[in-house]
């Protein structure tokens, strides 16, 4: 997931995922005589304060904190957790009422009621904490409470994709006596009602976490404790997890450690396959003089051969992208192949020589170098090499660490630059409306009144997102026309595992989160 306008917060679509590779001698102990579970991941919290995070802190919120709707057993839509019910009381979808489970406790035994989710709600807007979700509330006017038990979202313009917002971990509710209403909290305790209380933290080297007594919600904890560890590369997480140091890993698999899995099937670890719809894609300055012409950025889309860089730069664990709603929901085209095609380099020579360009036109593509996995820098000099040898194109590369890359592109100080996205949730809306308008989560104004004016605020009416369809097709079809965004991947999700480690195919929500309470050890075959 990757903040609308700062950066990484994931929210992605589960398909049908299998076990590809696995086998050994199975452990006969059940849940939690071996101890916790422990779980790798290379996605460490920036905070444990919900109203501060947009990124992947989600990851352990989930699981620590309750929301009002969740993804419980494989839905793609949001479903109640700490609600009893949900629904929108109109036919606008501009009023949304939840009734919440009846004697709801926080781990303290402190009693969570309406006026806690109105506290949570209201305190992320007011913070509006620069790496804060406030950004996802936009159509969200006011909160009222009626009674101890339910809450209504009053919304300032038809959206029937608030649910999904609602269900995203940045919606987590607190304790209103332990987290301040204008500032955010400081220390490392968390004060939730999830599956799991937090046990102990050490910032970006471990988390304990142990069952919640006082949990009432749809998760059935198929384990006692999980323990989650930080690692700062996937190498050294693979290794762990070869040696029994951690039980599961489930982010941050480098392409290498994936394929060098799935090449081991005699091996005591299993992979877990699934689709995601995290995706890669290239951003075009409009302020550039090169950059902002059509025509050449309609000869970059002409050129990108996007199963080179699947095949061999990411050893084919992502694949190719052709449209920026990624493969899995509802809605996705195939825009790019169908204007373009196949890479051609006359096809570009003719684009550019139409708009009177014959000389070799020189762009600066930026990365950065510690947020997308080491294939960045290669996939970019893969970028380079196919632009380069067409003879159309003089491509330079820079990079910059994400902290600094990120005011950059703000600033607008980069021609062209590579992003990625991991969505809020699971619908076509989330991979279309952050990119456009005057201020998106790129830094780089995009006017698309048609989209922003007409098309969006159409599908947000609609709270049967099946009938949406033509809206997010007509969209896609104006981004490829554009040209001012490509995209290049889509990536899947790999959950590698001891063979003793049951659950992994169930663990990811459509968000690709863990769903840590999935996990067990086996006691049979």
């Amino acid at each position: 997931m990757f903040s609308r306008n700062r950066g990484l917060r994931r929210a992605a679509a589960v398909a049908s995922m299998s076990l590809v590779a696995g086998c050994g001698v199975l452990s006969g102990s059940s849940a939690g005589d071996s101890g916790p579970i422990v779980v790798g991941t290379t996605s460490a919290p920036s905070t444990l304060d919900p109203a501060g995070s947009w990124d992947g802190s989600w990851e352990l919120f989930r699981n620590i904190y309750q929301t009002l709707l969740a993804y419980p057993d494989g839905a793609t839509t949001p479903r109640p957790d700490a609600a009893q019910h949900c629904a929108f009381t109109d036919s606008g979808s501009r009023t949304y009422r939840c009734e919440l489970r009846s004697g709801l406790k926080f781990a303290d035994g402190d009693a969570l009621d309406a006026h806690a989710v109105k506290y949570s709600i209201d305190r992320i807007r007011t913070i509006d904490a620069p790496s804060g979700p406030a950004g996802l509330l936009g159509s969200l006017d006011r909160v009222q409470v009626l009674g101890d038990r339910e809450v209504v979202f009053h919304l300032n313009k038809a959206d029937a994709t608030f649910p999904f917002v609602l269900a995203t971990p940045a919606m987590s509710i607190v304790d209103p006596d332990d987290y301040p209403a204008r500032s955010l909290r400081k220390d490392e305790s968390v004060h939730g009602s999830g599956p799991y209380t937090l046990k102990s933290y050490e910032d970006g080297k471990k988390a304990e976490l142990v069952r919640n007594d006082n949990y009432r919600g749809f998760a059935d904890r198929q384990n006692d404790a999980v323990t989650i560890r930080y690692f700062q590369d996937s190498a050294t997480m693979v290794k762990a997890l070869r040696s029994g140091d951690i039980d599961v890993t489930y982010r941050g698999l480098a392409a290498s450690d994936i394929v060098a899995l799935q090449a081991h099937s005699d091996s005591d670890l299993q992979l877990v396959d699934g689709a995601g719809t995290d995706i890669s894609y290239l951003v075009f300055n409009p302020k550039d003089p090169w950059a902002r012409l059509p025509a050449v950025r309609k000869a970059v889309a002409q050129l990108v051969d996007r199963s080179a860089i699947v095949h061999t730069v990411y050893k084919d664990t992502v694949d190719p992208l052709y449209s920026m709603v990624p493969a899995g929901l509802t809605g996705h085209t195939t825009g790019f192949f169908d204007d373009f095609g196949d890479p051609s380099t006359s096809k570009a020579r003719k684009m550019l020589a139409d708009a009177g360009i014959t000389q070799r036109v020189p762009l600066t593509f930026w990365y950065t170098t510690d947020r997308y996995g080491s294939e960045t820098a290669r996939m970019f000099q893969l970028l380079k090499q196919q632009l380069d040898d067409s003879g159309l194109f003089t491509i330079t590369l820079k990079s910059r660490p994400w902290k600094t890359y990120v005011v950059g592109y703000q600033k607008g100080e980069y021609p062209v630059f590579g992003r990625g996205w991991f969505p809020d949730f699971p619908d076509a809306d989330n991979f279309i409306a952050p990119f456009v308008g005057d201020q998106n989560a790129l830094g780089t104004p995009y006017p698309s009144p048609v989209i922003t004016g007409k098309l969006l605020p159409d599908s947000r009416r609609q709270s049967d997102r099946g009938k949406v369809v033509k809206d997010f097709e007509d969209a896609q079809q104006i981004l490829v026309n554009d040209t001012r965004l490509i995209p290049l991947w889509q990536g899947r999700q790999y959950v590698a595992a001891s063979d003793d480690i049951s659950g992994g195919e169930q663990a990811l929500d459509p968000s690709t989160i863990m769903m840590m309470w999935e996990l067990h050890r086996k006691t049979s075959w």
